[in-house]
């Protein structure tokens, strides 16, 4: 089991494809093609909420709660995804969203050999991440 709170991030690309995948510990690892699928399917269930809800301006699902997990979503302006999987109760997962959209923003934006909508394969991105997830979890269990 994980040190914390944390199971694993997933990025979609405004399609709905996924663009980068990180597991921090899941009990259970899901191979490349769940994590597509899972990726495509959270797009599809984010954009179907925005339709159906009786609430105008909508922005879709911030928060599923399970029974065994929670998973958060955050969605850029421009139309990409940012989710994690977490414990149930986790906190501050909103804010550790958003500080991967500015990691992503930073190290994977800025990158001038990263083309828009493709997988992310950025060092300083996964860098930078790791140490983010790394406080994020010393904070979360006072480890």
């Amino acid at each position: 089991m994980a040190l914390a709170a944390i199971y694993s991030l997933f990025i979609i690309n405004k399609s709905g494809g996924l663009i980068y995948y990180k597991d921090y510990g899941s009990a259970r690892r899901i191979d490349t093609n769940d994590s597509l699928r899972l990726a495509s399917l959270w797009h599809s269930m984010h954009a179907i909420s925005q339709q159906l809800s009786p609430i105008p301006g909508c922005t879709g699902i911030d928060l599923l709660q399970a029974h065994n997990f929670d998973l958060h979503c955050f969605q850029s302006l421009t139309g990409t995804k940012f989710f994690v999987v977490c414990e149930t109760g986790a906190q501050n997962m909103e804010t550790l969203l958003k500080v991967i959209y500015e990691l992503y923003t930073d190290f994977v934006l800025k990158n001038p050999f990263y083309e828009m909508e493709m997988p992310i394969r950025c060092e300083l991105f996964d860098l930078n991440l790791a140490q983010v997830i790394h406080k994020d979890r010393v904070a979360l269990l006072g480890r």
